[in-house]
C-alpha cells in the first residue's frame, strides 16, 4: 500500500497554475518546517478540501510555525489565538461596542475574522468558547444578536491539543470533535530532521536582526478556489466509491468482519465522515498529480478522517485498543472493490 503520509512528486507532464502553486507551495514549506511532512500535507489537503484540523502533539514541534508559513504565502490573513480558561465567546467572534459619540452599538470583529486562524490549546478553553468557534467552522458566520456576519472566504482553523497535560482541561465532546475534517496526530522528527532544525534555527538567529526576505510567490485567492474545484472535478470510478461506503458502513456495524471488531466500537464514523474522506482522498490524488481517486487514496486518509469519529467500547479501552488499531483491522478486513 501506497505510504499514506507522503506526497509524491506529481506524474503528470503537464499541471494547471493552480497545481503548480501547490506543488510549490508544498516544497517552500517543507524548507521551513522539517520533519514534518505530515502535518504540512495535511495542512494543504484541508486547504484544498475547505476544512477544519485538529493537531495533537507534544510542545515544540513546528505546529505553529506551520500554519504561520503557510499564511505567509497565501493571500489572507492569520491570527493566532491562545485559549485559556477565562476566555469568553465575544473574545473569540467579537462583540457590539456602544459608541457615545452616535448613542449606538457598533460590532467590533473579533479574531475568527480571519482567513487562517490557529485555535491554541483548544481543550484549555470552557465549552461556551468552544462551541462558538465549532459553530463559526460549521456555518462559515457568526450570529451577534439578531444580526448575522459572514467570515471570510478561504477559511480555515487550525486547532492545537497538548497530550501531555489534562489537568484544567475541557475534553472536546465527539460530537464537537465530529466538526473537524481531520484529526492529526504528529510525533518528534528523526536523527536526520533534528541536525537540520539546528542548522535552520541557527541561521534564524544570525539573521534575526536583518530583514527577512519577502516570500517571492504568493498563493492568491483564485489559484485557491481554482485548486478546489480541480480537486471535486477528479474521478471517483463506482468501485472505489463503493469501497468507500462499505469501509464507512463497517466502522458502525463491524460484525460481518470479526466479532472482536464488533465488541471494539461503540459507534461509528458518521455521513460527515464520508464526506470528508472523499474530499480528502480527492485532494490526496489531485496533489499526486492523478485525475482519478484510487483505493490507495482512501486508505492514507482513513486514519486522520476516522481516528475522531469512532468512539471505542469500555472493554476496548480496557484491553488498550485504540481508535487507530480499530481502523487499521478495518483496513486489513474490508475487501477493495
Amino acid at each position: 500500500m501506497m505510504n499514506p503520509l507522503t506526497l509524491m512528486k506529481s506524474e503528470t507532464e503537464s499541471m494547471s497554475p493552480a497545481h503548480s502553486a501547490f506543488l510549490r507551495l508544498r516544497q517552500q514549506l517543507g524548507e521551513r518546517i522539517i520533519g514534518q511532512e505530515v502535518l504540512v500535507d495535511r495542512l494543504l489537503i484541508a486547504l484544498l478540501a475547505d476544512g477544519h484540523l485538529l493537531v495533537e502533539g507534544a510542545p515544540g514541534l513546528a505546529k505553529t510555525t506551520a500554519i504561520k508559513e503557510l499564511a505567509e504565502r497565501l493571500e489572507g490573513d492569520f491570527h493566532r489565538l491562545q485559549f485559556t480558561p477565562d476566555l469568553l465567546p465575544g473574545d473569540l467572534t467579537g462583540t457590539e461596542v456602544y459608541r457615545p459619540q452616535t448613542g449606538e452599538f457598533k460590532f467590533q470583529h473579533g479574531p475568527i475574522f480571519h482567513n487562517l486562524v490557529l485555535a491554541d490549546e483548544v481543550n484549555r478553553a470552557p465549552a461556551k468558547v468552544q462551541s462558538a468557534l465549532l459553530e463559526a467552522m460549521g456555518e462559515h458566520q457568526v450570529t451577534v444578536g439578531q444580526t448575522t456576519y459572514g467570515l471570510p472566504r478561504p477559511f480555515l482553523v487550525m486547532a492545537t491539543q497538548n497530550p501531555i497535560e489534562h489537568e484544567g482541561t475541557y475534553p472536546l465532546p465527539e460530537a464537537q470533535l465530529d466538526r473537524f475534517l481531520m484529526h492529526v496526530r504528529i510525533g518528534y522528527p528523526g536523527a536526520d530532521s533534528e541536525k537540520q532544525i539546528l542548522h535552520l534555527a541557527r541561521q534564524e538567529a544570525l539573521a534575526e536582526f536583518g530583514d527577512r526576505p519577502a516570500v517571492a510567490e504568493v498563493v492568491s485567492r483564485a489559484q485557491i478556489f481554482a485548486a478546489r474545484n480541480e480537486v471535486l472535478a477528479v474521478h471517483m470510478a463506482p468501485p472505489v466509491e463503493e469501497y468507500l461506503v462499505q469501509l464507512m458502513l463497517a466502522s458502525r456495524r463491524p460484525a460481518p468482519y470479526g466479532d472482536d471488531l464488533a465488541r471494539w466500537v461503540s459507534y461509528g464514523a458518521s455521513p460527515r465522515g464520508t464526506i470528508a474522506i472523499d474530499r480528502c482522498a480527492r485532494a490526496h490524488a489531485w496533489l499526486l498529480g492523478r485525475d482519478y481517486v484510487s483505493p490507495e487514496d482512501v486508505q492514507a486518509m482513513a486514519f486522520d478522517t476516522l481516528r475522531h469519529r469512532v468512539l471505542l467500547s469500555f472493554e476496548a479501552e480496557a484491553d488498550g485498543i485504540t481508535a487507530d488499531d480499530f481502523i487499521r483491522e478495518l483496513l486489513q478486513r474490508v475487501p477493495v472493490s
